[in-house]
């Protein structure tokens, strides 16, 4: 039990760099005001920072693998207090790029450590505990970070926020040299080795359905707040409640598609609720600009079946490949940080020559797609069994 509030500070600490990641989806539009871009090109931060995540995380656990996990832990802390003190000390898009990607490779790096980290420091039955623990952490960031930081961004400068975390993280430094052991760093697994898993046609498939699952996801979140404010015709008070029913929401449903699993298993949860996705988001599209009490309840709805999907992804993807499951999972989580980079940049486009209204459905159509795969992958696996029991 000693070691656990160890644990509890790293998820501490992965509140406030996931805060530093989705926050500005819930500013945007403050965002492009502050900066002189529109919103569609404050949009594509939100796509450099997923894309270097994406494509550095792997390269750099690779590169420091050796390193002992104490120290790797603080290094890319520090690039997270670098890239926030970016965003506050230099002005204009170029420098907030360049802050965001810095932001996101030591996000990257500390979300990974910090999950290996919290494994080693729980008892050997109470691992998956610990891990759960850092990860609701990150969760937190986008059920309370989001709303918090639309109204903090509401009455003060949108700046002091990234001044905030990076005052705070500063002060998570000392605290994590003090408290982590040294831990000694892992054999590298090479990114030839990552990327072979990626040719077997199941694991491919399976990536594909979070690929096309976080696209439509992604094309739809990253401008939620400008559309709740234009489209749905909200006050900026309301936006910020919206915001934050949709954090809860999104923690209710991870928690029923963890349940939903266990009790019905993996292909009936995946494909219902992919399929749920994609019917509330029409739903709550049609909904806009109507009785916002309907926007509200469909937006939470869509939130919650959105979610319900994540835990069963992920442990689907672990029964691929057991053996392997921490490439698996660094695989997914590559990709979905390139489908995110995908849809805020999408997003954007449909914005600029179509309308910010079309964005809802252009992201119901991608998990439309991301529902015909999981179709697909179980349908053919039903066939298969069935197959074999008519031989048998």
């Amino acid at each position: 039990m000693d070691k656990y509030w160890k644990v509890y500070m790293l998820a501490a600490v992965s509140f406030l760099i996931g805060t530093s990641e989705y926050m500005i989806a819930g500013i945007l539009d403050k965002v492009a005001a502050d900066i002189g871009v529109t919103i569609s090109a404050a949009g594509q931060l939100i796509t450099a920072f997923s894309l270097a995540y994406a494509v550095g995380t792997p390269i750099l656990m690779a590169v420091t693998a050796r390193i002992n996990r104490r120290d790797l832990l603080l290094y890319s802390l520090a690039f997270i207090v670098v890239g926030n003190a970016l965003v506050v000390i230099l002005p204009g898009y170029g420098f907030m790029l360049l802050a965001r990607v810095i932001m996101a490779l030591g996000t990257g790096v500390f979300v990974v450590t910090s999950l290996t980290v919290a494994a080693k420091l729980a008892p050997p039955n109470k691992q998956g505990s610990a891990i759960a623990i850092v990860l609701m952490g990150i969760s937190a960031s986008l059920i309370l970070g989001v709303p918090l930081g639309r109204i903090i961004a509401a009455s003060y400068d949108w700046k002091l926020i990234f001044g905030g975390i990076a005052l705070l993280s500063i002060l998570g430094m000392p605290i994590i040299a003090r408290s982590i052991p040294r831990m000694d760093g892992e054999e590298p697994v090479s990114l030839a080795k990552q990327l072979t898993m990626v040719k077997k046609p199941q694991i491919a498939l399976a990536l594909g359905i979070t690929f096309f699952w976080i696209l439509g996801y992604a094309i739809a979140f990253t401008y939620l707040s400008p559309y709740l404010l234009e489209v749905a015709n909200m006050s900026e008070r309301w936006v910020s409640v919206a915001l934050f029913a949709y954090g809860i929401a999104s923690l209710i449903g991870s928690k029923a598609g963890g349940f939903s699993t266990d009790k019905w298993g993996v292909a009936k949860t995946l494909t219902g609720g992919m399929l749920l996705n994609m019917v509330m988001l029409i739903v709550f599209s049609a909904a806009s600009g109507t009785a916002a009490f309907l926007v509200f309840v469909f937006l939470m709805l869509w939130s919650f079946f959105s979610w319900s999907s994540a835990p069963t992804q992920q442990y689907y993807l672990i029964t691929l490949s057991p053996e392997a499951s921490g490439i698996m999972l660094g695989l997914n989580t590559s990709v979905l940080q390139l489908a995110m980079a995908a849809g805020a940049g999408i997003g954007g486009v449909i914005i600029e020559h179509v309308s910010l209204h079309a964005i809802t459905w252009i992201a119901a159509a991608s998990i439309a797609v991301a529902a015909a795969t999981t179709a697909v992958v179980f349908g053919s696996k039903r066939q298969v069994k069935h197959q074999v029991s008519f031989a048998e």
